[in-house]
């Protein structure tokens, strides 16, 4: 790793280690400090204040001052800003990077592409700001007109995680402003940087005062004042399913329209009409991207018997050719987990497995690099029963099971309470539809390892969620629908 490197990212003017409300940055003298650190060497790349009710109220307020001129904007208008918003965050690609790798981990070449998928957001909803259509109906009575408008719904509150901590904050803002709404933001603790580095260049890009806000702090103070707030009408939140069932419970109160990216525990079927190079790429990269640790990775591997031997064979070969290290090295594929306690869980499943009669192929140990990293590990002979095909693993952890026919890879794919996403690999047409209508998911991977697009909706059925992000159906969430009766 280069300490330069790192040394002159905390140095840009992108990295702020203060809060941007009301247009202002904030760092009270008196307000406790928030340490962040770096996942693959624990040293501290920086501080940020830790935050309370009182400031996220005062982020409320200006957003609710803000709204009557941003929602008067014209849609070409407001999309004018978001589009330099997005030409902006290609411009600081590579020191965005850099901030993402530093307090996430996840490899710089990652760090990149999520940067790039971030803004595609911004460029997706400055087009889409116009096309907030309304209709009229046919009247029931000789003399009168129906006419359906939509208007933007108000303040609305984000909270984000630390896996994607930029591009999961451009999809819930870029929708919210495109829609007139203006917007306060609570990162995750342990990525505050990729946000504020979004606010310095929001601010840059001329987002109106107090239409995009972001603090950091404490979670539960933050996220109580947004749903105890009456001014807040909306709330967006991606983050486990226990904190958005918990969300969802205190937004009931001011009836505020919620939506919830939550946790997922993904199936990835390998049937034996499958294309076995094809189903194996697809596996890397459904898996280990960001080292595991993302909403949709791949939870459970179910192979078909006809082609097990043959997939696992050249799966344990791609597993092994991975390389793990730090992710500011470009040679790093896999890289540290974002904290001890994350290692910890991987860990605890593998040992779960391999005392219920699970074969160890490969890996399945800490790497001495550090209690962060765990090397890429392959499990085969899994069974229902065992913790990796229950609980989310966000690891480098892959974990296959064989299956006979069709219907008992449905089955098995839908004995989950989650359905976020699903992926599986066939040949045969007859056979892609059959499944894809049978899985129970908000979204399915066919013969591909990668779903997420700005211009497809995003989101999950039963535990994993309500609502969807990116597409039309986004702009949807942040607008109002209302009925004109003309007499």
């Amino acid at each position: 790793m280069s300490e330069d490197l790192i040394a002159s990212t905390a140095a840009n003017p992108l990295f702020r280690e203060a809060c941007f409300i009301d247009g202002q940055w904030i760092s009270p003298e008196d307000a406790e400090r928030q340490v962040v650190t770096n996942p693959a060497n624990g040293a501290q790349i920086g501080a940020v204040p830790r935050l309370g009710a009182e400031h996220t109220r005062q982020a409320i307020e200006a957003a609710n001052r803000a709204w009557p001129a941003w929602r008067a904007q014209t849609a070409e208008a407001r999309g004018a800003i978001l589009y330099r918003w997005y030409e902006l965050m290609l411009e600081h690609e590579q020191v965005l990077a850099r901030i993402m790798t530093i307090e996430q981990g996840k490899p710089l070449a990652e760090s990149a592409g999520e940067i790039r998928y971030a803004a595609s957001f911004l460029k997706w909803f400055a087009e889409e700001a116009r096309r907030a259509y309304g209709r009229t109906i046919p009247p029931a009575k000789t003399g009168q007109q129906i006419v359906v408008i939509r208007q933007p719904i108000g303040v609305c509150a984000a909270i984000t995680p630390w896996n994607f901590p930029s591009s999961m904050i451009t999809r819930k803002a870029a929708a919210a402003l495109a829609a007139g709404c203006p917007i306060v933001v609570k990162p995750a603790s342990a990525t505050p940087f990729s946000a504020l580095a979004l606010a310095a260049l929001a601010e840059q890009a001329g987002v109106p005062t107090g239409v995009f806000n972001v603090l950091t702090g404490s979670a539960s103070e933050i996220a109580g004042e947004m749903t105890a707030n009456p001014i807040v009408r909306k709330i967006s939140f991606t983050g486990s399913t226990e904190v958005g069932s918990a969300l969802m419970r205190q937004a009931a109160g001011n009836v505020q329209k919620i939506s919830l990216e939550l946790g997922g525990n993904a199936p990835f079927i390998v049937f034996d009409d499958a294309d076995l190079e094809a189903a194996v790429e697809g596996a890397i990269a459904a898996k280990f991207r960001n080292t595991g640790q993302t909403c949709v990775c791949v939870n459970r591997f179910y192979v078909q018997e006809g082609m097990y031997d043959a997939f696992i064979g050249r799966l344990k070969d791609r597993i092994e050719g991975l390389e793990l290290g730090d992710g500011m090295n470009p040679d790093s594929d896999v890289t540290p987990l974002i904290d001890k306690a994350a290692a910890d869980k991987v860990l605890a499943q593998i040992e779960d497995a391999t005392a219920q009669g699970a074969t160890l192929v490969t890996g399945g140990r800490r790497d001495p690099r550090g209690e962060n990293y765990v090397l890429p590990t392959l499990l085969t002979e899994i069974r229902q029963s065992m913790q990796v095909m229950h609980e989310e693993t966000f690891g480098p952890l892959v974990a296959v099971s064989r299956f006979t026919d069709e219907a008992q890879a449905i089955e098995m794919a839908n004995d989950t309470p989650f359905g976020l996403a699903a992926y599986f690999y066939s040949e045969n047409v007859h056979r892609v539809w059959r499944v894809a209508e049978a899985i129970e998911a908000g979204m399915i991977g066919i013969n591909t390892g990668l779903v997420s697009n700005a211009a497809a909706p995003f989101g999950g059925v039963k535990a994993s969620g309500l609502g969807r992000e990116g597409a039309s159906e986004g702009l949807d969430e942040y607008l109002e629908t209302k009925y004109l009766l003309m007499g």
